[in-house]
């Protein structure tokens, strides 16, 4: 518990500096390359009331839930069996909180209208209101969904990294999350954002982890 206070603003510089800063500067151009080519639009007016999304509809919950959940049954479990899964507890629960921290301070200066501001005649895509908590910080961009997801995945795999079955049981969930709520709740853009985001937090946090385990 003191390593994950301790290493928090640490882990939150490190998400920004080195070559972590690419991810986020490569989720700032391909958001505007994929709004500009009117792919995000094409998204929403494709996949809204098909049974795609339907099917990943589950992910708007989930991506609410299991970073609450999780964390805590990993700190609680590990506590009884093994010191490893109690660290990793505490690693899913600093990414999770940086990974929440961090979307909602670019989305105090993004202020972008949400897919529920639209209707298939209206195209609000390329509506962002840039200032200072022009739309709150629960909306917009990036999607908070998706950075948490990815970073808790990115994290666990970087801990787990000789296990190739977790690693990818953790990116198909970040993945579910991530496109279930660009159906609904978020753009296309917000999720490409929020994934490359949500990694180089994850590999900051990961890498600290991994390293204090492995003492």
């Amino acid at each position: 518990m003191k390593d994950f206070f301790s290493t928090l603003l640490p882990n939150f510089a490190k998400s920004f500096t080195g070559k972590h800063v690419y991810l986020h500067v490569a989720a700032i151009v391909l958001t505007f390359f994929i709004v500009e080519s009117g792919f995000d639009w094409w998204w929403y007016i494709h996949t809204s009331g098909t049974a795609f999304e339907r099917f990943f509809f589950p992910a708007v919950f989930l991506g609410a839930v299991i970073p609450l959940l999780v964390p805590l049954a990993f700190v609680l479990l590990g506590r009884l069996k093994d010191k490893r899964l109690h660290m990793t507890g505490w690693a899913l629960g600093q990414a999770a909180l940086l990974g929440s921290g961090i979307s909602s301070l670019y989305k105090i200066f993004t202020g972008r209208l949400q897919p529920t501001h639209a209707s298939f005649s209206i195209d609000v895509s390329h509506d962002f209101q840039f200032g200072f908590l022009k739309h709150g910080v629960f909306w917009g961009w990036p999607s908070s969904h998706t950075t948490i997801a990815f970073a808790m995945a990115v994290t666990f795999v970087v801990m787990y990294r000789k296990s190739k079955v977790l690693a990818t049981f953790a990116l198909l969930y970040a993945f579910y999350i991530g496109i279930g709520v660009s159906m609904n709740v978020h753009w296309f853009s917000e999720f490409v954002a929020g994934s490359l985001i949500g990694t180089a937090i994850g590999l900051a946090v990961g890498k600290h982890f991994h390293q204090y385990t492995n003492r």
